[in-house]
C-alpha cells in the first residue's frame, strides 16, 4: 500500500482486516492489532473467537462466494479479555481479471450502543412490570376515547385486550352508548392538565365498584397530545364504610324525629290511662290503653326495621300466605298510587299457597318496589296512563312477586347500581336507601330480586322466595352483606 493510504488504513476508527480465501488476516489496521495482536498469518476466528475452525455464518466466506457485501452483528473477545460486540461488513477486492482475491472485513465496535439497547430493553421491561402489576386499573385511551392499551388489572376485570382493545372508555367501564359528560379524559385532551374524578363503574362480572379516576397527558416529541392515561383506583371498600356512617348518620336523624311523635303518642295514651284511673273512668282507661299499646307496637316495628340498616338481623320465621301479603301492601299503597293518579292492583294467580318468611320484612322489602315503580310514573309526563300491578305466582319451590309499571324506565347503567346504597335515579328527591334495603331483605331469605327495564317502556322487578326458609348460615346478614358488595 502507498504511505498515504496506509495512514488512512491505519487511522480509520474501527477494526480492518483483508483476508484471503482462507480466513487468513493479511493485513490489520493499528486498531485492530492493539485490541487483538499480531495478526502473524493467523486466521480470522482464530483472532476474534479463539476458535479452531471458521464460523457457521461467515460475512467474508458469503462475499467470497457471492462478490456482495454482507453485514452482520457479531460478538468477539480482545487481547485484555473484554467482550466487544461488533457490527462486521464485508467487501470485495478484485484483480485485474475481475476475480475475488481477498476481502475487506470492517468491524464497527457497537459495545455501547448494544449496553444502552440493553438498558432501554431492561428499563421498558421494568416499566412494563410497573404497568401490568400497578394495584389499579390503567388504560391507555386516543382523541376518540378508544381503549389503545390497558394492565392486567383491567382486563382481568373489565375484558381482554382482544375483547375490549378498540372500545371505548364508557362502553367497557359503564355500558353506556354515549360520551360521559364531564369527561376527566376528554378534559386532559382539552387543556393537558391531569384530572381527578370519581366514579362508579361496572366490571364484567357485574360488580360495581366505586373507582378515583386520575387522568395524565402523554405527549409526542412536538409536545402534542397524543393519548392520555386513565388511571383508576378501587375505593369501593371506603365508600361503602364511609355509606355505613352515612346511613346511621340519617337514621339517627329520621329515627329521632320518629320516635319524638311516637313518645308523644305514648304520653298522651299514658295521660288518658292516668286520668281513667283517677276519675274512675274505664272507657278513658281503655282508649289510653289502645294508644299506648299502637304506639308500643310501631316503636317495635320501627326498631326492627332500623335492624336492616344499621347492623345483622335474623328474620322472624312466620308461615305467610303469598296473596295476602301482596293485598296487604296494595292496601297500605293505594292512597299515595290516587295522589300520582295511577292504578295500583294486586293480580295473585290461583293456589299460590303459602311460605315461610318474616312477613314484616317481606311487606317493606314489596312496598320500597311498589314506591318505586310510583315514582317511575310520576317521572314520566310521556305515558296518558300510568298503572303499577303486583303480581303473585306460585312456584313448586319459590314464591314469585312481579313489580311491573309503565313508567319512565331504565337504561343499562341504571339497572346495573339500582341496588348499590345510597344510588337514587331521582336526584335529591331520593334518598338511595329503599332499594338496597329491599334487596337485603330478598337474599336474608335466601332470595333473589332481578329487575328488568327499559327506557320509555318501563320496568319489571322479580323477586324470588324460597317457601321453606333457608339453611341458617344462607340467612346470615353479614353474609348477606359481603355478597350485595360483590354484585
Amino acid at each position: 500500500m502507498g504511505d498515504l493510504y496506509q495512514q488512512y488504513f491505519d487511522r480509520l476508527p474501527c477494526y480492518l482486516t483483508v483476508q484471503d480465501r482462507e480466513f487468513r488476516v493479511l493485513h490489520a489496521n493499528e486498531r485492530f492489532r492493539k485490541d487483538f495482536g499480531d495478526i502473524d498469518g493467523r486466521y480470522c476466528y482464530q483472532v476474534y473467537k479463539q476458535r479452531s475452525e471458521k464460523c457457521e455464518v461467515c460475512p467474508v466466506e458469503q462475499t467470497f462466494w457471492d462478490g456482495q457485501c454482507h453485514r452482520r452483528e457479531e460478538r468477539v473477545c480482545s487481547l485484555d479479555g473484554r467482550e466487544v460486540s461488533v457490527l462486521v461488513e464485508t467487501t470485495p477486492i478484485y484483480d485485474d481479471d475481475g476475480k475475488i482475491t481477498s476481502v475487506i472485513e470492517m468491524s464497527t465496535d457497537v459495545t455501547h450502543i448494544k449496553r444502552l439497547e440493553e438498558q432501554l430493553r431492561q428499563s421498558q421491561q421494568r416499566y412494563q412490570l410497573l404497568f401490568e402489576e400497578v394495584p389499579c386499573y390503567i388504560s391507555i385511551q386516543g382523541p376518540d376515547l378508544r381503549m389503545i392499551e390497558m394492565n392486567r388489572a383491567f382486563q382481568e376485570d373489565f375484558g381482554s385486550a382482544l375483547g375490549a382493545l378498540g372500545c371505548k372508555c364508557y362502553e367497557v367501564y359503564k355500558h353506556r352508548t354515549e360520551e360521559c359528560l364531564p369527561c376527566p379524559v376528554r378534559e386532559t385532551f382539552e387543556d393537558g392538565e391531569i384530572h381527578t374524578r370519581e366514579e362508579v363503574v361496572t366490571s364484567l362480572q357485574g360488580e360495581q365498584m366505586n373507582v378515583l379516576v386520575t387522568t395524565a397527558p402523554i405527549p409526542d416529541d412536538q409536545g402534542r397530545i397524543v393519548s392520555v392515561m386513565e388511571m383508576s383506583t378501587n375505593i369501593t371498600a371506603v365508600r361503602e364504610l364511609e355509606s355505613h356512617l352515612t346511613s346511621l348518620g340519617l337514621l339517627i336523624g329520621s329515627v329521632s324525629h320518629a320516635l319524638k311523635g311516637l313518645l308523644n303518642g305514648l304520653a298522651g295514651g299514658m295521660y288518658l290511662v292516668e286520668t281513667g284511673f283517677t276519675k274512675d273512668k274505664p272507657d278513658r282507661v281503655h282508649k289510653g290503653w289502645e294508644i299506648v299499646k299502637r304506639n308500643v307496637e310501631r316503636i317495635k316495628g320501627m326498631v326492627s326495621d332500623i335492624l336492616y340498616y344499621a347492623k345483622d338481623r335474623e328474620p322472624i320465621w312466620e308461615t305467610v300466605s303469598a296473596a295476602e301479603v301482596a293485598d296487604e301492601v296494595c292496601s297500605l299503597m293505594q292512597s299515595r298510587a290516587a295522589e300520582l293518579g295511577a292504578k295500583l292492583a294486586s293480580v295473585p294467580e290461583q293456589a299460590t299457597g303459602d311460605f315461610e318468611a318474616d312477613p314484616r320484612a317481606v311487606r317493606s322489602l314489596l312496598v320500597n318496589l311498589v314506591e318505586n315503580s310510583l315514582d317511575a310514573c310520576r317521572l314520566d309526563d310521556q305515558t296518558a296512563e300510568h298503572e303499577v300491578t303486583l303480581r303473585v305466582k306460585g312456584l313448586p319451590e319459590h314464591v314469585r312477586f312481579e313489580v311491573q309499571d309503565n313508567g319512565i324506565g331504565m337504561d343499562r347503567e341504571t339497572r346495573e347500581k339500582v341496588f348499590s346504597l345510597f344510588f337514587s335515579s331521582k336526584g335529591t328527591e331520593g334518598t338511595g336507601l329503599g332499594l338496597f334495603v329491599a334487596n337485603r331483605i330478598a337474599r336474608a331469605h335466601g332470595g333473589t330480586i332481578d329487575v328488568e327495564s327499559e327506557v320509555g317502556v318501563g320496568t319489571t322487578f322479580v323477586v324470588q322466595l324460597l317457601r321453606k326458609r333457608p339453611p341458617q348460615e344462607s340467612t346470615d346478614l353479614s353474609n348477606c352483606e359481603k355478597e350485595n358488595a360483590h354484585g
